[in-house]
């Protein structure tokens, strides 16, 4: 008895976890509602009072959202049906209040088409609702541990700040990094801007980030930029193009050479002369055409010297230009400078570019004094 009971548990269990994952049929879902319908049927023929004819849309709704197309249908013949006997057995409505009316009919009618046209969507994409969210919970959480920045050995800082487009989840700008080299003392980090923003740019990014976080460390650092427009050319999309900067520093010397495919240039603020200078590479916009060649730009970040890399979302609106952008953000940055830049990443774009509807990210690295 002991191991049928457990054997009885474990079944029970396992059905219970692969229908909430999406796994199972949806038998239990549809002989649960299939089973409410009489009871409301008989609710609302012996106490109309506190049973409406129109209760019935609550199993129809939550079929919608649980059952699959056949199972549905199969639910709306039984709704039907209970919808005749109401009528028939409490009689016409013009004889009285709590009757089956041509209203009910229509709004029990409206549920169940839209329930149908959800289910069938869902049917379509092989998603269910139960797991929809998981799904879409994992994607981000995904591009979030890939654009964490891998940690630095004494005497350098490193932050990133990301905010979407409209305060969405997914976002068109990601970051890749890694530390490559002998003893892991060079550090690749590649700041990328998709065209379009948020949801419409985030599978796009997803997919990308993937893709662009194997190649890092896997190729020459002057071969990265190649691989990369090669593998975009090959998706062949219609809003295939992407910028990218590809910074490659050497945690020893405080060397770095940066490549960039259209990208903005990167500032980096010289502690010696507090004043900033633009970095930045020459190359074509990623997924235009074949054969790119990209050159870098070289420099040195010396002891007390900061390197920031964004994107286009944080300079540029419709009203205001690159160049009025960069000065207010170099502006700001100023501020951090005494301050010290602990969490400076996340402020700046509260104060440059926070209404702004579009991809915001920003990069910072600092060597210290």
């Amino acid at each position: 008895m002991r191991k049928l009971s457990h054997r009885a548990r474990t079944v029970l269990r396992k059905s219970a976890v692969d229908y909430f994952r999406g796994d199972a049929s949806d038998w239990l879902a549809f002989a649960g509602l299939l089973l409410t319908v009489p009871a409301i049927t008989c609710g609302t023929l012996m106490l109309p009072v506190w049973f409406s004819p129109s209760a019935l849309v609550l199993p129809i709704v939550a079929g919608g959202l649980l059952l699959r197309p056949a199972s549905l249908l199969a639910l709306y013949a039984a709704s039907a049906a209970a919808l005749i006997v109401e009528a028939l057995v409490l009689g016409p409505y013009t004889q009285g209040p709590a009757r089956v009316t041509p209203g009910t009919v229509l709004v029990v009618a409206a549920c169940g088409f839209f329930g149908l046209v959800i289910a069938q969507f869902r049917s379509r994409v092989g998603v269910p609702w139960r797991r929809g969210g998981t799904m879409l919970f994992d994607l981000r959480e995904r591009i979030r541990v890939q654009s964490k920045l891998p940690d630095l050995p004494s005497g350098w800082h490193r932050e990133m700040a990301l905010r979407p487009a409209g305060g969405q989840s997914f976002s068109g700008d990601f970051v890749v990094a890694a530390r490559t080299g002998p003893r892991g003392r060079t550090l690749e980090v590649v700041l990328t801007d998709v065209s379009g923003k948020g949801m419409d740019a985030g599978s796009r990014a997803l997919l990308l980030s993937g893709a662009f976080g194997g190649l890092l460390g896997s190729l020459p650092p002057e071969d990265f930029l190649p691989a990369a427009n090669g593998y975009l050319l090959r998706q062949d999309w219609d809003e295939g193009f992407a910028t990218s900067v590809h910074l490659v520093l050497d945690l020893d010397t405080g060397d770095y050479e940066l490549l960039s495919a259209g990208h903005l240039p990167a500032l980096q603020l010289s502690a010696g002369t507090g004043r900033w200078q633009e970095k930045s590479g020459t190359g074509p916009l990623l997924g235009v055409y074949d054969g790119a060649e990209f050159e870098p730009a070289r420099g040195n970040l010396r002891p007390g010297d900061v390197l920031m890399l964004f994107t286009d979302g944080l300079v540029e609106t419709a009203d205001r230009e690159i160049s009025e952008g960069i000065d207010r953000l170099t502006g700001e940055a100023d501020r951090y400078v005494a301050a010290g830049w602990q969490g400076a990443a996340w402020h700046l774009i509260e104060k440059v570019a926070k209404d702004v509807n579009d991809d915001r990210a920003l990069l910072l690295i600092r060597r210290s004094a």
